[in-house]
């Protein structure tokens, strides 16, 4: 066997080519870890997404043209709004779901149309409506880490059955139910720590039994008595419901008490954790119960006293949040659940103040006045400051903007209707909405399409409108099947152009059908 044998130099040299090619390959080895060091450590160096506090103060009944800076011509002063506005962003063409209020309170927590579920209000002790298999706007940002709380009117339901002494008896329809109806000492389940909120403190509705206050899941006092109330308040009737009530119960000390509350908790709230107040007042809304400092506030009867507190307590959050050193992190929301209630027709003729502004309608109406609403967003450095923005943009929209704003992810198959409008928001794109859909009625609907909107129905108001105001504004009787108006001529809806587009009537109805019928407006 012949063996053969390899000079030194050649075994040298493949010995050299070897520790070469492991030495590249090492390298090249070396390298692809490095790059996947920086690419990972670039990802857990990447900041998160910002978590400011969330203050979503929600008006009950405030008018377009109730803030002297949206209305040249009010005859009440608001300069704590006026300040929120030069400080933020006002959106002139920002809506509400409903044109009351329930409705438009579920689906600015929950991300849809609340006409998807239901039309109209709970009523005194109904159960609630939001819903236990859907996530709430309370529960997305809890699950991001803020600490959570409503404070004032819930208006969504309560599950009353549970503490009913007889849950087949039915309350007298003069009187409500007799204070012994319930047993007042249980839990209350159905409300806001069901649905994500880790505090809740109110009286429920201002002017629904029972006159109580409530704290979580309790109710404070019993309501051993029953109330009837058929004085005047400072503009019109109380507007109470009868039912169980505490012995003397205050009307005029609950936007004070629930102002209190939401400072105190405000001024709990540390720097380590983000927080979400919502807190939705009871004013304007009736009973209009201004207390004796803001008597003779405005020139706008009691109505317009009663605002002129409520932008009181909109600066006394304010202040908190100053004083808390939560200004500059924290993103507060001030609107309204719809418009101004019926009597602003005569607050018109008495006062000569507006508090729909320009626009025609009030609470219930399909028009523009019983749902477009004022709202002012602040968010410092973020939101731009003394910026007037006429975006299309929905209450409904919040929830999917503010899962922006904190990095959550948007539930799968849920907030359905909601848009993201981060750079409508922040004054960086146009709105991502170019339609939307409007109701208050089972029998009645609007779609806004860009400058368009298709009233389906006979009339956009459901409330009696007197004669003099059609008179002295150019209204006149609606003979035709719906409305059809062109809001960028014709912000005041005066022009009915129903008949004269018919082509425009057709798109509006089928883009309207869709969306009902549709999965919404998100895609999602």
């Amino acid at each position: 066997m012949k063996v053969c044998f390899m000079p030194a130099t050649a075994i040298f040299q493949i010995s050299i080519r070897m520790q070469t090619a492991r030495l590249i390959l090492f390298g090249l080895i070396l390298q692809a870890t490095m790059a996947t060091v920086r690419i990972f450590g670039a990802e857990a160096e990447r900041p998160m997404a910002e978590r400011p506090n969330i203050v979503i103060l929600y008006a009950d009944d405030l008018g377009y043209g109730d803030l002297a800076c949206q209305n040249p011509e009010s005859k009440i002063p608001t300069p704590n709004l006026d300040r929120l506005a030069a400080e933020g962003t006002r959106f002139t063409d920002a809506h509400s779901s409903s044109g009351v209020c329930t409705p438009s309170r579920y689906a600015m927590l929950m991300g849809r149309y609340h006409w998807r579920k239901f039309h109209g209000i709970v009523n005194s002790f109904d159960p609630p409506v939001l819903d236990a298999e859907r996530t709430t706007l309370a529960e997305l940002l809890r699950s991001q880490g803020y600490r959570t709380a409503c404070i004032g009117k819930w208006h969504l339901g309560w599950d009353w059955k549970s503490i009913q002494r007889d849950p087949n008896s039915k309350p007298d329809p003069k009187e409500g139910y007799s204070p012994d109806a319930f047993d007042w000492t249980r839990p209350l389940p159905g409300g806001p720590l069901d649905h994500g909120f880790d505090y809740y403190f109110g009286d429920d509705v201002p002017n629904f039994p029972p006159y109580t206050w409530f704290e979580n899941d309790r109710l404070l006092a019993p309501p051993t008595e029953r109330l009837q109330i058929k004085l005047k308040t400072a503009e019109g009737n109380f507007e109470t419901r009868p039912g169980p009530a505490v012995a003397e119960w205050d009307f005029y000390a609950v936007m004070p008490r629930l102002t209190e509350k939401a400072v105190d908790w405000i001024g709990k709230q540390t720097a380590d954790q983000p927080f979400f107040l919502y807190f939705p007042f009871t004013s304007p809304h009736a009973p209009i119960v201004p207390t004796d400092s803001f008597r003779n506030a405005s020139q706008a009867g009691g109505y317009g006293d009663f605002v002129a507190q409520t932008d009181a307590v909109v600066g006394r959050v304010l202040a908190a949040l100053e004083s808390g050193g939560h200004s500059q992190r924290t993103l507060v929301i001030l609107s309204s659940d719809n418009g101004p209630e019926t009597y602003a027709y005569e607050r018109i003729r008495r006062y000569g103040h507006r508090s729909m502004g320009p626009l025609r309608g009030l609470k219930r109406d399909l028009w523009e006045g019983g749902h477009r609403i004022p709202m002012i967003i602040r968010w410092p450095g973020k939101v731009p400051a003394g910026k007037v923005n006429d975006g299309l943009l929905s209450q409904i929209d919040l929830f999917a903007t503010l899962a922006g704003v904190v990095g959550a992810d948007h539930p799968i198959g849920e907030a359905e209707d909601s848009l993201d409008q981060r750079p409508l928001i922040f004054g960086t794109g146009p709105s991502a909405r170019t339609e939307l859909v409007h109701n208050t009625q089972p029998n009645g609907f609007a779609i806004r399409a860009e400058n368009w909107v298709l009233i389906q129905a006979r009339t956009g108001g459901v409330s009696k409108v007197p004669e003099w105001f059609d008179t002295e504004n150019g209204y006149s009787k609606n003979d035709q099947a719906g409305e059809l108006y062109d809001l960028e001529s014709d912000l005041g809806q005066h022009h009915n152009r129903y008949s004269e587009n018919p082509a425009k009537v057709s798109e509006l109805r089928e883009r309207l059908s869709a969306i009902r019928d549709g999965v919404g407006s998100s895609g999602n």
